[in-house]
């Protein structure tokens, strides 16, 4: 086979045919659903192709003129074939309009079957087809079946990539349609001011919160206007400071309305660039938090209020009664701390919200992209590519994990554990995270008792507060990590209440660094509060480990002064239960039967991507995407595993597993979600995995559970 000309116009010579047609395979594994149309009204020349198309697999359509032909083509043709003759004789111009206006992601391949020597760079008839047509490999008659069956595979493929192509146009679109939907729903309104052309771009939300109607307009001019004259100035130089030095935009300020109505308003933003570094943009998002700042004001004159009554009372009380002035005073430590536990609270219930919903949408990204690898050979620099984004992947699960942690959420795995073996087996990873110029000390007892810890998140806990300790010591110093059981007895009055009475494993990370003041030390396990530069912190840490100890049933207690360097303890409870069993090995993971597995997910793309995952490792898989649909099918199936999701709306996870157990008491059941609480109401004990989850994860806890006794 000879294949010349570019790709917009092929040619394609072969053998005379002879014998029967070559019987071929299909293209692809996908299903036929698609149709090749054929034109070729005079002599054999229909038959044979016909013949031919399905002999490769694929569902042909033979068309008896250009009108018919034109009419039959639509968006699922795979490709055309048609003789140069008919072409040439026909009225083209219906066609040419109709390719004109295909979808982006579509380039119709034709195959137009020439005379001998009829190819583009011969006949000036070719080559006008090849300009009209776009996408056109000549083949030249006679030809060899094989010829055209492997030209017909080829104009397959091109077509399945394309749709391959329209499949994730449509992925990004629906992408885009939810974003615009969590903007809506949150009251959040979207805007886009470019600094070259001065133009300010806002959503029908964003409007509406400067009192603007979706049908009226709203330049920058307008903006500005709007902005209270004693807010004017700081928003001003907020925006020109971050024009200037590119840092993010987040300020709250007072606009007048049309109508003189004063409200609040948060703008985020952040500046963006094209990919030449030029076209500046401020993009952010903009919400309503008059409400906030009203009772913020309100709380702040009751407040002041309270003050001054306390104050009057105490002055009263001084004259006369002093271990009164102390139960006075704790009763404001008191307020002050149910303060600060309400609103740490109100954001943990955002922060774990926001989570969880992100770890979805990292289920589905993770699940695609390890399949992706598996399944699509892939180039070096494509490896690479699809490597980072895994990465970047796993770095948001490793976000959400610290603000699950925060939130007092994550999925923790619990299990008694040797606290000393586990920090002797991090010293070679502490002492490359905190470099040469600083001393590491480690003080860890060889007879400790066990303690009931996820650790995981204790590692994780401990490698951040030894960079907290390092970056605290620019010049050197000593780090000194020491491991100790204490007791705590019964609280006496006046003493710390933040750890209840019991047996502990202390672990205390100390450092001679710079140390902290009292007020930053007030502030050091607030959620997003840091004292490093933008880029070099979440502010998250401490939350996060404040979070897990608080979660583990301990406690994380600091103290520190300027100049005298920071102790860090983590308290967690001692057990007398056993070490936990091995975990299964690989060869019994990969001996564990195929079953018949039915997965829950009310989310399309993670039930996708759970699906995929599930089938690459040879289980037959059947999907649901609602718990009533769940019960329709255990009625009607034999089912071997049932995976859920918890977070579904009606009839969550847990309770379909209640439902599904009056179905078949003995089925097998894994919990997927990342939350860590079951509601009280739902008595069942489920074995968990947590997402987002890998499909080697995935294939663990399958084979555990298929081995384990039902719960």
């Amino acid at each position: 086979m000879t294949i010349s000309g570019s790709i917009s116009g092929r040619t394609v010579s072969g053998q005379p045919v002879s014998g029967q047609p070559v019987s071929g395979q299909p293209v692809s594994g996908q299903p036929v659903s698609g149709q090749v149309l054929l034109l070729a009204p005079h002599g054999r020349d229909a038959a044979i192709a016909t013949a031919l198309v399905r002999d490769a697999g694929l569902a042909a359509v033979t068309c008896r003129d250009i009108a018919e032909f034109h009419a039959a083509i639509d968006n699922e043709t795979y490709f055309a074939v048609a003789t140069q003759e008919a072409l040439i004789a026909a009225d083209l111009r219906p066609l040419q309009a109709y390719l004109a206006q295909q979808p982006t992601w579509s380039d119709l391949p034709f195959v137009v079957l020439t005379h001998h020597a009829g190819g583009p760079d011969r006949t000036p008839g070719a080559a006008l087809l090849s300009e009209m047509l776009g996408n056109v490999t000549f083949l030249e008659r006679p030809f060899h079946p094989t010829t055209f069956i492997s030209v017909a595979r080829t104009a397959h493929k091109g077509r399945l990539r394309q749709f391959e192509a329209r499949a994730r146009i449509d992925e990004l679109h629906e992408g885009e349609q939810r974003l615009q939907t969590a903007l809506v729903a949150g009251r959040l309104g979207s805007l886009e001011f470019d600094l070259e052309t001065g133009v300010l771009s806002t959503s029908a939300t964003c409007k509406s919160l400067f009192g603007r109607r979706a049908d009226e307009g709203l330049s920058y001019q307008d903006l500005v206007a709007s902005i209270h004259p004693d807010d004017r100035g700081r928003t001003l130089e907020a925006v020109q400071r971050s024009i200037t030095s590119g840092i993010d935009y987040a300020i709250e300020y007072r606009t007048v309305w049309p109508d003189g109505t004063v409200r609040w308003v948060e703008i985020r933003a952040r500046m963006v660039f094209d990919r030449k570094g030029a076209k500046r943009r401020l993009v952010g998002v903009a919400s309503d938090v008059t409400a906030r700042r009203n009772a913020e004001e309100e709380m702040r004159g009751l407040n002041e209020v309270l003050e001054s009554r306390v104050a009057e009372r105490t002055a009263e009380l001084n004259a006369a009664h002093a271990v009164v002035l102390a139960e006075i005073e704790q009763r404001k430590r008191t307020e002050e701390q149910l303060r600060q536990v309400q609103k740490i609270e109100m954001i943990g219930q955002l922060t774990g919200g926001v989570a969880h919903d992100f770890n979805n949408l990292l289920m589905a990204v993770l699940g695609n992209l390890e399949l992706l690898r598996k399944q699509v050979p892939l180039d070096p620099r494509a490896a690479r590519l699809v490597d980072g984004a895994v990465q970047g992947a796993q770095r948001g699960a490793a976000l959400t994990q610290r603000l699950l942690a925060f939130a007092r959420r994550q999925d923790l795995d619990v299990v008694p554990t040797d606290l000393g073996n586990l920090v002797r087996g991090m010293g070679n990873l502490l002492e490359r995270s905190v470099g040469s110029q600083i001393e590491l000390q480690m003080s860890i007892p060889d007879d400790l008792p066990r303690a009931l810890i996820d650790a995981n998140q204790i590692e994780l806990a401990l490698l951040n507060l030894a960079v907290n300790a390092r970056d605290a010591m620019p010049d050197g110093g000593v780090l000194s990590i020491a491991l100790d059981a204490v007791k705590v007895g019964a609280r006496e009055p006046g003493t710390r209440d933040d750890i209840a009475p019991g047996d502990y494993v202390r672990l205390r990370v100390v450092d001679t660094g710079e140390g902290m003041d009292a007020k930053t030390l007030a502030k050091a396990t607030e959620p997003f509060f840091s004292t490093k530069e933008l880029g070099k912190g979440t502010g998250l840490g401490l939350s996060m480990i404040h979070g897990l100890a608080v979660q583990l049933n301990g406690a994380l207690r600091l103290s520190s002064e300027p100049g005298r360097g920071t102790v860090a303890e983590i308290w967690v409870p001692v057990t007398a239960e056993p070490a936990p069993a091995a975990p299964l090995a690989l060869a019994a993971i990969e001996d564990a039967p195929r079953a018949t597995i039915l997965v829950v997910d009310d989310d399309a793309l993670i039930s996708m991507s759970t699906v995929e995952m599930l089938e690459d490792l040879g289980h037959e898989v059947i999907e649901a995407n609602s718990g009533d649909r769940a019960l329709e099918i255990l009625e009607n199936n034999r089912i071997d595993l049932l995976i859920t999701d918890f977070s579904m709306p009606k009839m969550n996870g847990a309770q379909l597993a209640v439902a599904a157990r009056e179905i078949n008491p003995g089925l097998p059941i894994l919990l997927a979600s990342g939350y860590a609480e079951l509601p009280a109401n739902i008595n069942i004990e489920l074995p968990r995995i947590a997402k987002p989850y890998q499909q080697s994860q995935l294939a663990t806890e399958i084979a555990r559970v298929l081995k384990a006794p039902v719960m």
